[in-house]
């Protein structure tokens, strides 16, 4: 079925429903934990704004953590981490088996509004 085997960062995109720019994201987070927005955008060479977006997405999908860190000249900045691989497969694992056991449930009911 398939031509050639799918990379992780492939099979991270159609688990989670994220685009190559998300997965960027948390590729480059994984090899700098602690990362800035600021920085971060500045690694992907990308707007401020989109990465900002790609981070919302996977904070969402649970695959990145935000922590607050205070400045020394005062207020704050947040910090990003990818979650450790070992964390991210296991949430692949469930997302997938969440998705399958939806999906099988779907398959159950076709042709069941006629009868």
């Amino acid at each position: 079925m398939l031509d050639e085997e799918p990379t992780f960062e492939d099979v991270l995109a159609c688990v989670f429903d994220i685009q190559g720019h998300e997965v960027q994201a948390y590729m480059t987070l994984r090899e700098n934990p602690g990362t800035t927005v600021a920085e971060l955008a500045a690694d992907l060479d990308r707007d401020r704004s989109n990465v900002n977006r790609s981070l919302s997405t996977l904070q969402e999908r649970g695959l990145v953590e935000r922590e607050r860190r205070l400045l020394d000249a005062g207020g704050h900045v947040y910090q990003y981490a990818a979650k450790p691989l070992p964390e991210a497969r296991e949430l692949m694992h469930e997302t997938l088996d969440e998705w399958t056991a939806y999906v099988h449930d779907r398959i159950e009911e076709f042709g069941q509004e006629t009868n």
